[in-house]
């Protein structure tokens, strides 16, 4: 497996069961791959975030600032 796929897969586990087979080659990359398990600790904050603004709360930090 390599880091486009892992991040794939980390992804789509946020969506759906992942099979015993994505999870055992799943967990033997992030085993052995700083960056992707990096980016596995990061996703669920990523998605909140993403969640948050699309929502509108992100539209609260430009308030008060003067467009011309």
């Amino acid at each position: 497996m390599n880091c486009v796929q892992a991040t794939r897969l980390l992804s789509e586990a946020m969506d759906r069961p992942l099979t015993w087979q994505e999870q055992a080659r799943l967990k033997v990359h992030l085993a052995i791959c700083t960056g992707c398990r990096q980016f596995g600790q990061q996703m669920p904050v990523l998605r909140r975030i993403s969640r948050l603004y699309a929502e509108g709360e992100g539209s609260e930090a430009g308030a008060g600032t003067k467009h011309e």
